[in-house]
């Protein structure tokens, strides 16, 4: 697939993976680039940043989990900017919690942001796609989309319900000649996952590393992209022999050593 030339829609583009992409896809020649998010001041720093390119960079504050906003603003961007030809759907939060300790607030963020916000501007954006008979779309889900670790439960099930929802739309979209593409990040080092408690011996790669590792995809025509070694080993660990791979898991993951004291209150009703 070549971008040159072409119009690309990325959200969560203020930082980390999306900010990354946005970057990588202005120095490979794209033409304009929206950027979605809902922090306005980063969302202008990354536009100046490849305007430098001399990429045109057109800034969109946007709530995703608001659907009448993400309509008003799709329409907008494409009677103002021209038609979308690759969508980039980086948007996504992780909270890190055993399950017992999960709280419901959080868990309604992760799938609000990470599937109904997808759901909701992939839906809009996809329908002129098709009319167009011409584009892309590039969902990012997580190795935790393959393999779903402790800790880390909802945001895998959001994950995994990514890849679920790629696969369907890959096939009802292909005879309109729009592509569906999976991204799969192993640990990146961004702001997202600093305040969480990382897995042992996984080694965090970079957002400009999931960014060229994108393009390497896109070039080469793949429906799936892994990012780094581990994650291509952990994948084929996987298959060949998934008990193991889940003790590995259950190991790495950052899990209490001991037996916590949880609920004492139901220990006592017990």
């Amino acid at each position: 697939m070549d971008i040159r030339g072409k119009t690309a829609l990325i959200t969560g583009a203020s930082r980390g993976i999306g900010r990354a992409i946005a970057l990588e896809f202005a120095r490979q020649g794209i033409n304009r680039v929206l950027l979605v998010a809902r922090d306005s001041q980063r969302l202008a720093e990354v536009a100046d940043e490849i305007r430098s390119l001399n990429v045109e960079a057109i800034p969109l504050t946007i709530d995703l989990s608001q659907p009448i906003e993400v309509s008003i603003a799709v329409a907008q961007a494409w009677r103002d900017h021209g038609p979308v030809h690759i969508l980039v759907n980086c948007a996504g939060v992780a909270h890190q919690a055993t399950f017992l300790q999960t709280r419901l607030p959080q868990v309604q963020q992760e799938i609000a942001t990470n599937l109904i916000g997808m759901y909701t501007i992939t839906r809009l954006v996809a329908r002129r796609m098709v009319a167009q008979r011409e584009g892309a779309i590039v969902n990012v889900s997580s190795l935790m989309g393959k393999l779903a670790a402790p800790t880390m439960a909802t945001y895998s099930a959001t994950k995994f319900a990514i890849l679920g929802f790629s696969q369907a739309l890959r096939g009802e979209l292909a005879a309109h000649n729009v592509k569906v593409i999976t991204l799969l990040p192993t640990l990146t080092d961004t702001d997202m996952v600093r305040h969480l408690q990382w897995f042992r011996w996984i080694m965090p790669v970079s957002s400009q590393q999931v960014a060229e590792t994108l393009m390497v995809g896109l070039k080469r025509g793949s429906n799936e992209i892994l990012v780094g070694w581990q994650s291509h080993l952990a994948v084929w660990c996987n298959r060949i022999a998934p008990w193991i791979m889940e003790k590995i898991l259950l190991l790495a993951a950052p899990l209490p050593r001991k037996p916590q004291k949880v609920y004492p209150e139901l220990r006592k009703a017990g």
